[in-house]
């Protein structure tokens, strides 16, 4: 999956979410978006570098330290 597909995807799942509203303002779509791909791009990380928090890291290009952090926030440890 290349970059632009990701983008398209994120593209397409905004504009379904502009039309589920209704007309209805959108609050924190910032927070949302954040909040909906952190969480399973943290999983699958973790599972591809085999639960090593520092290889995940490396790959994610954020400091271990951080990468635990959000780890427990997100309750995936």
């Amino acid at each position: 999956m290349s970059k632009k597909h990701i983008d398209e995807c994120i593209r397409a799942t905004l504009e379904q979410y502009f039309k589920d509203l209704k007309g209805t303002e959108p609050h924190d779509i910032h927070a949302m978006v954040l909040a909906a791909v952190e969480k399973p791009m943290l999983d699958v990380v973790m599972k591809h570098a085999d639960g090593n928090q520092s290889k995940a890291a490396e790959w994610l290009g954020i400091n271990r330290n951080t990468l635990r952090r959000k780890l427990l926030e997100h309750k995936l440890i």
